[in-house]
């Protein structure tokens, strides 16, 4: 709705709707009122609108061209911003353990519906334990044995459970090298972690200078009294909003008012990544999910109260098939409270293309 009236506002401003934002917009460092009062530590949002209008070709096509058979394309705008999590309310936990033959396994409590959240944890805990991903065994949600975590919704995984698998891997670490400095007779902080050896870095001259993962795996199942795993549960104080521009090309049969998205322009700043690949799919769905919601889903009932669309014979969800070309690229910010700068983008990306494509049209 805001959108909208915003893309009203410029048509009867005569401005250009795209510099309309850029005059308007929150930028990094700047306080938002509208959003609990806090700053906007990381934002790209700026960078994100110009990102799509150099991406569509704005300024040669906006705001129609005339096929010249009776169809017209028109292009519409829209910019967004979400939250990371509920602040101060969702939970998100991680226990990670080194297993007796140097591999680790990794016990998590969110659920992965198949945004990759088990991928994505398991990168985040082989980063921060030099390790490749393959010698991190994960074991998905059960409620029986798993850490508490208050579900996969209203994007907290990354944010929330992330950065406690991030906290978890870098505490399991610590005390890889306390076991291994008492291997080495040294103090704690003489010795550096590698990923697959602690290493003695004192002045000392002692009768070892380093000692493999795998022996202090060996070590912890005999006179050992230090468990090699960690668990962590946290909550995130604050929720930084994840930022959007988005542009649609839309093709409008004049006869008979049919409307076809060509193609979609999109720039995301969901911080820093963690997998730009599943990132680029999700937004990819996501907004597939608003043009079917901007243009064929509905839902009608009859004088009784029955609803008309009961099966998806009716109840129209497009498919791959049904849209033309989904363009994303990502404006990347780094939020300090984020899992090696991550912020959300399982809801950011079905915000924008309902206003642009009615713009559009």
């Amino acid at each position: 709705a805001v959108e909208t009236t915003v893309n009203k506002l410029a048509a009867k401003l005569g401005r250009d709707p795209i510099d309309l934002r850029m005059q308007n917009m929150v930028r990094e460092g700047q306080l938002m009122p509208a959003y609990y009062g806090e700053t906007a530590n990381s934002c790209a949002l700026d960078r994100c609108l110009a990102r799509v209008k150099e991406m569509i070709g704005w300024d040669e096509k906006y705001p129609c061209c005339d096929m010249g058979n009776g169809k017209v394309r028109g292009d519409g705008v829209a910019m967004a911003m979400q939250g990371s999590s509920i602040a101060g309310v969702d939970v998100g936990g991680a226990d990670i353990k080194l297993n007796e033959d140097g591999s680790y396994t990794l016990a998590l409590g969110c659920t992965d519906m198949g945004t990759g959240c088990d991928t994505i944890m398991a990168q985040i805990a082989a980063d921060c334990l030099n390790t490749p991903m393959d010698n991190i065994v994960v074991f998905s949600v059960d409620t029986d044995i798993s850490p508490y975590d208050s579900g996969s919704y209203a994007s907290s995984t990354t944010y929330v459970t992330g950065k406690a698998t991030e906290l978890c891997a870098r505490k399991l670490r610590d005390k890889i090298c306390l076991v291994g400095a008492k291997m080495l007779g040294c103090d704690e902080k003489e010795v550096e972690f590698d990923g697959d050896k602690v290493i003695y870095r004192g002045e000392k001259t002692l009768e070892k200078t380093k000692v493999s993962l795998f022996d202090i795996a060996t070590a912890s199942m005999a006179g050992n009294s230090i468990a090699l795993e960690e668990t962590v549960t946290m909550s995130q104080p604050t929720s930084p909003p994840p930022f959007m521009a988005g542009v649609a090309d839309v093709e409008v049969d004049l006869l008979t008012g049919q409307a076809k998205v060509i193609d979609y322009y999109a720039a995301v700043d969901c911080g820093t990544p963690v997998n730009p690949n599943l990132a680029r799919v999700q937004a990819e769905g996501g907004i597939l999910q608003g043009i079917g919601m901007a243009l064929t889903e509905n839902i009608t009932y009859d004088a009784k109260g029955r609803l008309y669309e009961n099966s998806l014979m009716q109840y129209k969800i497009p498919t791959r098939e049904d849209i033309g070309h989904i363009h994303v690229e990502f404006e990347s910010s780094y939020e300090k409270s984020g899992p090696f700068g991550a912020k959300s983008i399982g809801d950011i990306v079905i915000n924008t293309p309902l206003s642009a494509i009615a713009h559009a049209i």
